[in-house]
């Protein structure tokens, strides 16, 4: 079986600004995949040209197997896109904004399942315009999974999410991902992309400058750990792939050693160091 998304060369500019260039990226079937990068190295060109909102200057493109650039009706309705930002009706209804997009496919999910599965069921037939921002944002994800999308683009999908909502939306990610749906995502929150992503892909100035899981990225980084502690006045900082040893051998004599801390590298160390200074 091909790719969801099968990327090669792939280069876009404005004017003289190179916004993408020839940039590669494979994202499998049923993968949930995350773009991370700075403001400005490309990560939104890449994804509008993969959802066919935008045309290319080079390179091939293949997304469910068609290219997005002149794809056909029943490839736009296999796929489910939440752009970041959303003009909705506000003087509907949730439940009515719903229905109304439902009535556009041949098939849909039944709206009022579907405001279940993203946590506004209790607020169905409250006017869009009294939602705060985060239910704004998962009625946005309501919309873009209604027709059962086989690939789903989220374009910064938790933005203005309280930490609450931001794990009740991982969870919708994960059993979209269970079901088979293949995710590609953006997001600014390293967190979100080492809670989520099987694979993350990091863009710099509008190439992929590293791409793998976020465990192997984090090993990429460093192995060592760095240890923290206060002997009386005084704060140990050191760094060593056996934190274990470390603690015991300066603990063999009973001492205690205060505020202990043992800290790996994360995935934001990485990203910051694939980016390089800005």
């Amino acid at each position: 079986m091909s790719s969801a998304v099968h990327v090669r060369g792939l280069s876009k500019s404005y004017r003289h600004l190179r916004a993408v260039r020839d940039l590669d990226l494979d994202v499998e079937y049923g993968e949930i995949f995350a773009i991370l990068g700075p403001n400005g190295a490309g990560k939104s060109t890449t994804i509008e040209i993969l959802e066919g909102h935008r045309h290319r200057d080079a390179g091939h493109v293949r997304v469910l197997d068609e290219d997005p650039g002149t794809a056909s009706r029943s490839w736009r309705a296999k796929v489910g896109i939440v752009l970041q930002e959303v003009s909705d009706a506000g003087m509907l209804t949730v439940s009515e904004s719903v229905r109304m997009f439902a009535k556009c496919y041949g098939a849909a999910r039944v709206p009022a399942e579907v405001l279940e599965l993203v946590g506004l069921g209790s607020v169905s037939q409250s006017k869009v315009r009294t939602l705060s921002g985060g239910q704004r944002r998962r009625l946005d994800v309501a919309l873009g999974i209604l027709n059962f999308p086989e690939l789903v683009f989220l374009d910064e999908p938790t933005t203005g999410f309280d930490p609450e909502a931001r794990q009740r939306f991982w969870d919708l990610i994960r059993l979209l991902a269970a079901d088979g749906t293949t995710i590609l995502l953006t997001t600014h929150y390293l967190d979100e992309a080492a809670a989520l992503a099987n694979r993350v892909a990091v863009i710099a100035d509008g190439q992929v400058v590293a791409i793998d899981s976020p465990e192997n990225l984090i090993r990429y980084a460093s192995s060592a750990a760095t240890v923290r502690w206060r002997a009386g006045d005084q704060i140990h900082v050191e760094e060593t792939d056996r934190p274990t040893d470390l603690i015991r051998r300066h603990s063999i004599d009973g001492a205690e050693l205060a505020e202990l801390t043992v800290s790996r590298p994360t995935l934001e160390d990485v990203y910051l160091q694939l980016i390089g200074p800005r």
